[in-house]
């Protein structure tokens, strides 16, 4: 009777722990839910957006026509799964596919009457080139066309709001805060593996290729990647997009070094291997010159966190695989 009496006592802590995992593993399902819930409250028309220039800009109805003037804006709205309502896009597009097949509207100084010919409801412009084009914005404006500016991301906080505020805009609150939510939850996860890092690599990013050349200080994208992966910008102490010369880097003698040009210059690492004056450089003699995306690390939208991915990888191997 005495081991039947044990044998049920066991039992029954086995069936409460299991109890108690279920209620945990409901409990944290229900937490997610509610953070989405939390941040996708369903949108009614009219809706005012507060831009990133500070207008108020009222929005009546779920715009049925988009065009957007810059490559990060157009990959939120098809992310937001907007692909249809996208009539459209800079000449600077080409992700995804899709994209890169709707009516071009110019670069930089885009086509305003073309886009008034288009017949959008809405036009997502962007902060980096607000100033410049404010004429022409004026002028769509003016049009009765509805303009929003979208802010010039420099951290992961900023791209969530830039998601959100174009979901807002286009009635896709519930999309935008699952992308958000997705976003942060494959961060985590790249920071917990990053947590295991011993050995922190000092890095080099160069931006553009000699003879001018140009790498990524504080204050920018590129060094939160490196931050949130345990990797040293060796330019750090610099602010902003910098120009440098070939002393300094040598001097610095980064353990990797990542080049994002290679979409329009062949076989970057090769170039940054055999130049004169290097071949001490730790990279160099290791041969640890990687080309990653350009878009997938500079470009803010839902990819930037498969561009920290893709920094890790090539920092990493051993840790990322």
């Amino acid at each position: 009777m005495k081991k039947l009496y044990s044998l049920m006592f066991v039992l029954l802590l086995i069936l409460g722990a299991l109890a108690g995992c279920a209620e945990k593993n409901n409990q944290t399902k229900g937490d997610q839910k509610s953070t989405v819930e939390k941040n996708s409250e369903k949108v009614t028309f009219p809706v005012t957006i507060t831009d990133a220039l500070n207008n108020k800009v009222v929005i009546n109805k779920k715009p049925e026509r988009i065009v957007s003037l810059m490559p990060s804006n157009t990959e939120i709205a098809f992310a937001l799964g907007l692909d249809k309502e996208v009539v459209g896009v800079s000449d600077y597009d080409n992700y995804p596919t899709d994209a890169a097949k709707k009516e071009k509207i110019g670069g930089e100084n885009f086509n305003v009457e073309k886009i008034i010919a288009l017949k959008p409801n809405l036009v997502l412009a962007h902060a980096s080139s607000a100033q410049t084009s404010a004429a022409a914005l004026t002028q769509l404006k003016n049009a009765g066309i509805q303009v929003i500016v979208v802010n010039n991301a420099q951290n992961f906080d900023q791209v969530y709001n830039s998601i959100n505020m174009i979901g807002k805009a286009t009635g896709e609150t519930k999309k935008a805060a699952e992308i958000v939510k997705g976003m942060k939850d494959k961060l985590a996860e790249i920071k917990a593996k990053a947590k295991t890092i011993k050995e922190k690599k000092k890095v080099y990013i160069e931006v553009s290729p000699a003879p001018d050349i140009y790498t990524t200080g504080k204050d920018t994208f590129m060094n939160e990647m490196l931050d949130t992966i345990n990797a040293e910008n060796i330019e750090s102490d610099q602010t902003g997009w910098i120009k440098v010369d070939q002393e300094s880097i040598i001097k610095r003698n980064p353990d990797v070094i990542i080049t994002t040009y290679g979409y329009y210059v062949k076989n970057p690492a090769q170039q940054v291997l055999s130049r004169k004056g290097w071949e001490n450089v730790n990279a160099v003699k290791n041969k640890q010159v990687i080309d990653v995306n350009s878009d997938q690390v500079n470009r803010p939208g839902p990819r930037i966190v498969e561009g920290v991915e893709d920094l890790a990888k090539a920092i990493y191997p051993e840790v990322f695989k």
